[in-house]
């Protein structure tokens, strides 16, 4: 009666994201043409295009296999592909272990029609991303990525890559730990300064012989970084580990984790220590993976209060 109450609220914020969530599919929808007749200005529906698709990026599938990837019902598949073998797009080969089931393969017609269909949507994206500077774009690649990782739905192998870095990768570390950290945590203006504090001094006055920084590449895109930096003559430090959040789930850290112990084991370190923060599980995932131990742990309220700091080691 005075106030709304924790179910009143849980309601409100349901009902906020759906409408949130059903705004942007509309807006989508019409940016990307779904609403018109035929997709792209071509003769195919969205779906038969997306079975094209499917088709002309698997070895041979059957019609069962097909319909489990794309979710649809066996009889609706099986008119589309009814239409395209029609038309000459499809041919089918009866399965040499299952009589009831043929592989699918498009014929020289059907990879026509899809190749002109495959490069219409290439020009159609390129005429939405335009209007977008380099930066806007790869903060929309950047989003859908986590769209994706949300949903589970980038179950597919991507090319990662650890690669030494280049211009313009350091100044990416500190804007990254600043934007991430801050968005997830709330450590503000700090926490990026401390993290500039580390990239200058590191670029100004390291060993190459015995402090290396990577960057993690995933499907071209830069997502990770980690540094090693010496403590003493057999002691390394673990620095700057960082996963962009679109590309959690990938291997990304465990990969940066690895390529750092073994730099550290062939530059003679006889022990690895790094610094990081209780409520990190992500992180702390990883070191412990990796084979570190947690060996101490203090009060921390350089970035908020009630942090909790942690010193791990991992011995060469």
């Amino acid at each position: 009666m005075f106030g709304q109450t924790s179910l009143d609220m849980d309601a409100k914020q349901a009902g906020a994201r759906i409408e949130a969530v059903r705004r942007f599919n509309r807006d989508y929808t019409r940016r990307i043409g779904v609403l018109r007749e035929g997709l792209l200005d071509s003769p195919f529906s969205l779906t038969q295009a997306r079975v094209l698709y499917e088709l002309a990026h698997r070895e041979e599938p059957t019609a069962t296999a097909l319909g489990q990837e794309l979710g649809l019902d066996g009889g609706y598949l099986s008119r589309i592909l009814s239409a395209f073998a029609r038309r000459g797009l499809v041919a089918r080969r009866p399965s040499k272990t299952d009589g009831r089931q043929s592989h699918l393969r498009l014929t020289p017609r059907g990879r026509q029609a899809f190749g002109k269909l495959d490069a219409a949507s290439a020009a159609d994206v390129r005429l939405l991303l335009a209007p977008l500077s380099a930066a806007d774009q790869d903060r929309l690649v950047s989003a859908m990525r986590t769209i994706e990782g949300v949903f589970g739905a980038a179950k597919t192998p991507r090319s990662l890559r650890i690669r030494a870095p280049r211009p313009g990768d350091m100044g990416w570390v500190i804007h990254r730990h600043g934007e991430v950290y801050d968005q997830e945590w709330g450590w503000g203006e700090g926490f990026e300064a401390l993290v500039a504090d580390i990239v200058v001094k590191f670029m100004a006055e390291r060993d190459p012989r015995r402090e290396r920084a990577w960057i993690a590449e995933l499907d071209g895109q830069r997502v990770g970084s980690i540094f090693l930096v010496a403590r003493s003559k057999t002691v390394a430090k673990l620095r700057l580990l960082l996963v962009e959040p679109s590309a959690r789930g990938f291997g990304v850290g465990q990969r940066l984790v690895e390529e750092c112990i073994r730099f550290a084991r062939r530059a003679g370190y006889r022990e690895i220590v790094l610094w990081t923060q209780s409520i990190l599980d992500p992180a702390r995932h990883i070191y412990a993976k990796a084979g570190f131990q947690l060996v101490g742990q203090e009060p921390n309220h350089e970035f908020g209060q009630g942090l909790t700091s942690e010193t791990w080691s991992l011995k060469l």
